[in-house]
Order: structure tokens, then C-alpha cells, then sequence
């Protein structure tokens, strides 16, 4: 029985991870261009002082406010292993017991001395747009939404671009209600954090020019040409050996007939410079 038990709990171990992570596939990159530049923003990717990018190394962000707590986690789902919230009802975010864990963001209220969560977000929902389009230097605002059974409610988290550390969020910002009737609410707080700012990976307008390119698509046309004659006098002539290229003798003669046009105008040249020399007569004074 004792086998059974902790079998049985290996298992249901096993399911939460793996609900977790195929929960958990979160868009956490954007790509804008402005200005001729190209600017990439990438939130999960590790940074030298960052290891886990944007996602808070203790499992989750928390802020409070207005008798309101909210828990949340950027491109992740939320892990706790310390102080986990105590909510009366958190069947869409992981349950009583693993309260927290099935969601990215989870909202408490204080109702008659009882804190009652509502899910406002999770990864599957995240939705990345840049604050300002006027200034793509500012950051980007992370947008996710819970879609329960307690009306649309969602979150709007700021990632101001901050190269020089980290400022966790501590203030929120509440419009609407989200309560057990059908109802829309949105969340809204700031992070600074140095993944919030964009890399500029590439810049228009420096780049081959026009006649580099068009040699690089001459150069293809001519491999196009080459093996296409090539295939088709190997499998359809027959032919073998060096013969197989197409118009061999022209290719072979190209060098000679270049020398002989560059020597027919050089001749032309230094005949036209005698005439015109010799076009002068001699005066004798």
C-alpha cells in the first residue's frame, strides 16, 4: 500500500509538470522596425546578470495594493516554494493545493476576511506589443488574460528598458471589476529590467547595394544555366567528361576573344591619336 501511495503521487507529480510545461508556450520575442532599424526584443533569452531573462528567479512576481495581492510570472507559468498564496478558491490556477501553479498570473482579494483569487493570466495568452511606437527604446508591455469562469480579466505588465538593473513592480493599477458575475477587469504594473531593452540587429540601407545584388542574381542565373545545360546533355546526349558543360567552345575561346576585342580598340585608339597628330601640318616662320 505503501508502494501504491507513493507511486500514485509520483504520478500525479509527473501530470502537474508536464500540464505546466505544455501549459506554458509563451511568445516572449518581437521583432519591430522603425526608422529603418530592426529592433528585436527577446524576454526569456538569458542575459550575463540574468540568467532567466525577464522570469523572476523566486518563481513569481508579487504586488499588493488596495487590498488587492497579485502574483504573476513573465513568459512562464509561476512556481512557489515559499509563500504561496492562501486563497479560498483557486480551482482555475492549479487548486487548494498547488494553488498558484497553474496559471502565469492570479489575483487575491480580501472578501469578509478571506482572500478569494481570480486567474488573470497565463502563458498561453501572453501577447507582446512595444509601449511607445514613437520611441521603441521605452520597452515593451507583456499583455495576458485568465478567460475563467469570473468574466474576462486580464493583466498588463510595463517592461520599461532599464540597462542598469532591476526595479521590481510595486504599485498596480486597477480598471473594472472582476468578481463572480460576468465582468472585465485589467491589471496594470511596471517592471525595469534590462530585458525590456531592444537590440538592434541590423540597419537598412547599409547593407551590398543595388549592384551587388545584381551581380549576386547574375551569378545565380549563370549556376542556373550551367547545371541545367550540364543535366541535360549528361542525361539526355549522353556526353561525358569536361564536354558536359554547355557551349564549351565559347566558354574556352572567351579569354581570346576578350584579348582580341581589347587589342582591335587599343589599335583603334593609337591610330585615331596619329591621325589626329599627323592632321597638323608643319609652319615655317
Amino acid at each position: 500500500m505503501v508502494l501504491l501511495r507513493d507511486y500514485l503521487r509520483w504520478v500525479v507529480l509527473t501530470f502537474t509538470i508536464l500540464h505546466r510545461v505544455n501549459s506554458v508556450s509563451a511568445n516572449c520575442r518581437l521583432s519591430v522596425v522603425d526608422d529603418n532599424k530592426l529592433y528585436d526584443y527577446s524576454l526569456d533569452s538569458p542575459m550575463p546578470l540574468f540568467p532567466h531573462g525577464v522570469r523572476s528567479e523566486d518563481g513569481f512576481y508579487k504586488v499588493a495594493g488596495n487590498k488587492t495581492v497579485i502574483w504573476f510570472q513573465l513568459c512562464d507559468g509561476m512556481i512557489f516554494n515559499h509563500d504561496p498564496p492562501g486563497c479560498v478558491d483557486c480551482l482555475d490556477c492549479g487548486g487548494p493545493s498547488h494553488c498558484g501553479m497553474g496559471c502565469s498570473a492570479l489575483v487575491a482579494k480580501n472578501k469578509g476576511g478571506y482572500d478569494v483569487c481570480t486567474t488573470v493570466g497565463r502563458a498561453a495568452s501572453m501577447d507582446i506589443n512595444i509601449i511607445d511606437k514613437n520611441n521603441p527604446h521605452i520597452g515593451v508591455v507583456v499583455k495576458m488574460s485568465g478567460n475563467g469562469l469570473k468574466g474576462n480579466c486580464s493583466l498588463s505588465v510595463s517592461v520599461m528598458c532599464d540597462r542598469n538593473g532591476v526595479q521590481e513592480p510595486y504599485l498596480l493599477e486597477k480598471t473594472g471589476t472582476c468578481d463572480y458575475v460576468s465582468a472585465s477587469m485589467l491589471i496594470a504594473t511596471t517592471l525595469k529590467h534590462p530585458s525590456g531593452c531592444a537590440t538592434i540587429v541590423h540597419v537598412y540601407g547599409k547593407g551590398w547595394g543595388w549592384f551587388v545584388t545584381f551581380l549576386i542574381i547574375v551569378l545565380c542565373l549563370f549556376g542556373v544555366y550551367l547545371l541545367a545545360g550540364a543535366g541535360y546533355r549528361y542525361f539526355s546526349l549522353g556526353v561525358r567528361g569536361i564536354d558536359i558543360l554547355p557551349n564549351l567552345d565559347f566558354w574556352t575561346g572567351l579569354p581570346q576573344q576578350a584579348q582580341s576585342v581589347s587589342a582591335s580598340l587599343l589599335h583603334k585608339f593609337r591610330g585615331s591619336s596619329q591621325v589626329h597628330r599627323s592632321s597638323y601640318s608643319p609652319v615655317n616662320f
